[in-house]
């Protein structure tokens, strides 16, 4: 199978990405602490096609396959863009008017419903419609059908969080089927976008390895600090093999199974992120630490993202599921 990117699929990944350079520019990163969902941004990222990845033409969408889904979500963890894109993204099938960006759609898994019917949910306060994922079910819930959230405190400063109540019933848009291809997608892009996470915060260390001097030399000319980056660019430059052939394992099934293809890139793509973005902190020293750096930003994205579509338990058991399932 050939993982090389075409020429098209570069043209999407540079047009993305200068997008993002002008739209969400780092250097202004903390100026969207706490923000709500520029929905100005989310109309322009529809004209460009972002929401309608998953769709074809004939319902509106790009046409795009996972494979491009995937180069997309890089670019949205590389440029940390805010509000619930992978949600609206996986919702535009199933809920009208979301490829067009006229409505914003989050979501939360059936696990992460509590027994009085609340959950915890990012960007709740911005969202037209809450899609919860069950194990045999999906369902829509409109905010005018919900109480107000109760806002709380996120522990990524670039993603609103608030308590929903009231999750038990819903409108019925997908059934099982539909939950595990929505779960499965939601893991490999999920694993793209920490693979973006990760490969910005290794561009940031080496960055500053190159600029920072000490003794008259780059700290990057140091023994220590070149051991750090060879392993954030071997973490980085797996976690990104990984997520890329996942999708296209997604794609096109019959190559392999896309459930452990999809559990591998998430796992190592969290770690690539997390100790990318620790790493990151470490380089930088004493300045890696203040609240208004990059690295603060991509290590809360990155804890944030680890635990989004399976945690690394529920990854690791479904490759050990599957790698006995295939010896048996």
């Amino acid at each position: 199978m050939e993982f090389r990117l075409g020429d098209a699929q570069l043209d999407l990944q540079q047009t993305v990405a200068r997008f993002f350079e002008a739209r969400v520019p780092l250097d202004a990163v903390t100026a969207r602490e706490g923000a709500a969902v520029d929905r100005g941004l989310w109309r322009e990222m529809a004209d460009l096609g972002l929401h309608g990845l998953l769709l074809d033409e004939a319902s509106g969408g790009s046409g795009a396959g996972v494979v491009e889904a995937a180069i997309v979500f890089e670019q949205v963890g590389s440029h940390l863009v805010s509000g619930p894109l992978l949600w609206s993204v996986l919702a535009a099938p199933l809920v009208d008017g979301v490829a067009a960006g006229e409505r914003i759609v989050g979501g939360v898994e059936a696990g992460a419903i509590e027994a009085d019917g609340s959950a915890i949910v990012e960007h709740a306060a911005d969202l037209d419609v809450l899609l919860v994922l069950r194990a045999d079910s999906v369902t829509a819930h409109p905010r005018s059908g919900l109480p107000s959230p109760q806002p709380l405190t996120s522990l990524d400063p670039l993603a609103t969080v608030g308590r929903v109540t009231d999750l038990r019933d819903g409108e019925l848009v997908g059934d099982a089927g539909d939950a595990a291809r929505l779960r499965l997608l939601g893991a490999a892009l999920t694993a793209a976008t920490l693979a973006g996470v990760a490969s910005r915060a290794l561009e940031v260390a080496r960055t500053y390895a190159l600029e920072r001097q000490q003794f008259g030399v780059p700290i990057g000319s140091f023994q220590a600090v070149k051991h750090l980056l060879a392993d954030m660019y071997v973490r980085t430059t797996l976690a990104q093999s990984a997520t890329y052939a996942a999708a296209a394992v997604v794609d096109q099934p019959g190559a392999d199974d896309p459930v452990r293809a999809a559990a591998g890139a998430k796992l190592l793509a969290a770690e690539a992120a997390v100790e990318g973005a620790s790493t990151a902190i470490q380089v930088l020293g004493g300045m890696g630490f203040t609240w208004d750096m990059l690295p603060n930003h991509l290590l809360k994205r990155a804890w944030s993202l680890e635990h989004a579509f399976g945690t690394a338990d529920d990854h690791a058991l479904d490759l050990g599921s599957a790698l006995v399932a295939a010896v048996s």
